[in-house]
């Protein structure tokens, strides 16, 4: 496993994240994990409807 440090633009900003990957994963998987990453963390989930 390797620890590579990815800059994802999200929403107009830019996010560092940290991935762990395989060391044979390729450029996409990692950029694809660490899309996911900030989106988990930084995602705007949509409000609960009121009642």
């Amino acid at each position: 496993m390797i620890e590579v440090n990815v800059t994802v633009s999200y929403h107009g900003k830019d996010y560092v994240t940290n991935v762990l990957a395989a060391r044979d994963a390729d450029e996409e998987e990692i950029l694809r994990s660490a899309e996911e990453q900030v989106e988990k963390q930084w995602g705007i989930s949509e409000p609960s409807p009121s009642i």
